[in-house]
């Protein structure tokens, strides 16, 4: 379980991030077409997974806004923005954007959360995923991890992209 803050104030997840080093464990979650995907369809590709509470927030929507313009510049790298928003809200956020290299994921069926358990067990974000960043070499293993220590900041994107180069 994290020990992290909302606002300040202390807050908590089911459990951990992966490990560095170790495999990724394989999850599900669903796509703006309501398509189910998972982290093995991405096997052979670097992937950033970009984990956060909602897009309708400020700080996700740049989390998401920041890795779109990374994206461009990456090659054989799949960014994978995850949240418990709806598809519905996902694809209405993009498109009013103009985002559309990124893969937009759901978790409302909790394929995600099972094996990442880092929803928020308290706090008013309770049952949201804490902001978190993954880096997934293409061979399968964490070679990065970050769990926002204040939810409210943004993560260290520097960091991120380093690691998948």
């Amino acid at each position: 379980m994290a020990n992290i803050t909302f606002h300040n104030e202390p807050a908590h997840t089911a459990g951990d991030l992966p490990k560095v080093g170790t495999v990724a464990p394989d999850f599900s979650a669903v796509k703006n077409d309501l398509a189910e995907v998972k982290l093995s369809d991405f096997k052979g590709k670097k992937v950033i997974l970009n984990i956060f509470p909602s897009v309708d927030t400020g700080v996700c929507a740049a989390s998401v806004r920041k890795f779109h313009v990374e994206a461009s510049k990456l090659n054989n790298v799949a960014i994978l923005c995850i949240s418990k928003d709806l598809p519905f809200a996902l694809t209405r956020f993009c498109a009013a954007e103009g985002i559309d290299n990124l893969v937009m994921l759901s978790d409302f069926r909790g394929g995600f959360e099972q094996h990442y358990p880092i929803a928020f067990t308290d706090s008013p974000l309770k049952g949201l995923l804490s902001r978190s960043v993954v880096v997934v070499d293409e061979n399968g293993k964490v070679v990065y991890t970050e769990q926002v220590a204040e939810t409210t900041d943004e993560p260290s994107y520097a960091k991120a992209l380093e690691a998948i180069k």
